[in-house]
């Protein structure tokens, strides 16, 4: 199984691209912090980022996700981001890098859960508020920024994913997997 990740600035169409590929036959994997934020906003935490036991709880539904049995007769997965991610999100806002996300990302590292390709959604040229994403336009390109940064840093090469119609961004990452995974 060839694991391949999709991040980039919020906003930027990865869920979207994700769905696309899981409508086409291929293993996909929702983002994890998405899913946080609204569950705790459910319970009533209104801002459960500034708490610093939220990335733990990325981490953890990160880790079981990842974990779970696929389904799929597919030999590619998608993951709509990664702990790479999650260590951007951290240092974005300001947490330190708990030992869990530390410990995550060597375990990921070790046994080579995903590629290290990783394909770079790029922002539309602007981002729209949700409930979960609350972050300006602005902001969203220093969080971009970071990704990369962050990513590069740890090994990972990026393939640029340019904005554009849909259609012609999951043409761009089906070409890519074709080209890495030989198939």
């Amino acid at each position: 199984m060839k694991r391949y990740i999709l991040t980039g600035t919020p906003g930027a169409g990865k869920t979207t691209i994700l769905r696309c590929l899981a409508a086409l036959g291929y293993a996909t994997v929702e983002e994890a912090a998405t899913a946080v934020i609204a569950d705790e906003q459910a319970r009533g935490v209104a801002e459960p980022w500034i708490r610093p036991s939220f990335i733990d709880t990325i981490v953890a539904l990160q880790r079981r996700r990842q974990m779970q049995p696929i389904t799929s007769e597919s030999c590619v997965q998608f993951f709509d981001r990664s702990p790479i991610c999650t260590h951007a999100l951290s240092t974005f806002v300001g947490h330190s890098i708990s030992s869990a996300l530390s410990t995550e990302i060597e375990r990921i590292t070790r046994e080579q859960i995903y590629d290290r390709n990783v394909f770079f959604v790029r922002n539309l040229g602007f981002c729209e508020p949700t409930e979960a994403r609350r972050i300006s336009f602005e902001d969203s390109l220093t969080f971009e920024r970071l990704h990369e940064q962050t990513y590069r840093a740890f090994g990972y090469r990026l393939i640029d994913v340019p904005a554009g119609p849909l259609p012609d961004r999951v043409t761009a990452i089906r070409t890519g997997i074709s080209q890495l995974a030989g198939l």
